[in-house]
């Protein structure tokens, strides 16, 4: 019986563990001048995206090479869907055609979940509206493990999210995963974009970003959507940046040697500043390469049977 990957809500930390070692073996892989393996030869991966992407596409479709698959890209604008197709008539015709793996990302919290049983390949979730990205949690993870030494020293790790908690489908997938692997959270950004009853997911929630940041071990930044900006949820990007940015004063509030970190894309000087985004604790860059190899991870273990 196939498995997917949909979301991290439910997730056994047995399972998140299987995958973050994986990961970790594969991150030597990409590391590596040779980054050729046939652990998915004679596989096919599609990835379906009906939303724009630049980190999270491309690093699934190298991921699928590196590993020998077949890969295959398909975006709305291209597609059928211009001439009236639905979404399950799509991924039954992707499904048609022998695919292994559909990556899918889509506008509608909730659309891969409805794709996954009615086909016969292994579904990835890249991206669901305002529900979670479960990916980009994973990679967030594996950057953290990397530098934390153990899945034991994640039980205390103090985690602050701050920015526009209520648009981004990754703090709810970090969420999720962190807190099953024994970690806090806290969240943090203006009332305006924090979700109502957020606290019911076990977080601490702030609006003031200063007491958020106080002794984190990891501080990480989520992308004001400015294209929202038109709906006034807050007054201006320069106002937003003095009052809820990351800078070096408010970085030093949480412990010496935490991790900066974002999801990307980075709107600079506005969620982090410059000299945070290029100073020493960023670990931005590193987050791509462990995006390549949790995807690259979670394609092997699905093609196997799952996590």
């Amino acid at each position: 019986m196939k498995e997917d990957l949909l979301g991290l809500r439910g997730l056994s930390r047995e399972k998140l563990e299987n995958i973050l070692d994986t990961a970790k073996t594969m991150k030597i892989i990409v590391e590596q001048a040779n980054k050729k393996t046939p652990h998915l030869q004679g596989k096919t991966v599609v990835t379906l995206f009906y939303e724009n992407s630049t980190r999270t596409r491309m690093s699934f479709e190298l991921a699928s090479k590196y590993m020998g698959a077949s890969a295959a890209n398909i975006t709305a604008s291209g597609s059928s869907v211009q001439k009236g197709e639905t979404l399950i008539d799509t991924a039954e015709t992707i499904n048609a055609m022998g695919t292994d793996i559909l990556i899918m990302r889509h506008s509608m919290s909730g659309a891969p979940r409805v794709i996954a049983p009615l086909i016969n390949a292994s579904v990835i979730n890249a991206g669901d509206g305002m529900n979670e990205h479960p990916t980009q949690a994973l990679l967030d993870m594996l950057t953290m493990y990397e530098h934390i030494g153990s899945f034991e020293n994640f039980n205390g790790l103090r985690v602050a999210i701050v920015g526009d908690v209520y648009h981004s489908r990754v703090v709810r997938s970090n969420i999720y995963g962190l807190k099953t692997m024994g970690a806090s959270v806290a969240v943090a950004g203006p009332s305006t974009l924090m979700p109502l009853h957020i606290e019911d997911m076990g977080v601490e929630v702030y609006t003031d970003v200063d007491e958020a940041v106080k002794g984190a071990d990891v501080v990480m930044g989520l992308r004001i959507q400015l294209e929202r900006q038109a709906s006034g949820l807050f007054p201006s990007v320069r106002e937003y940046h003095k009052y809820f940015g990351i800078d070096e004063r408010r970085l030093k509030l949480a412990k010496p040697n935490a991790l900066l970190m974002h999801p990307g894309p980075v709107n600079r000087g506005v969620e982090l500043s410059s000299a945070v985004i290029d100073g020493a604790q960023s670990v931005i860059n590193e987050q791509v390469t462990s995006g390549v190899a949790v995807r690259m991870a979670v394609m092997y273990l699905l093609s196997r049977g799952g996590f």
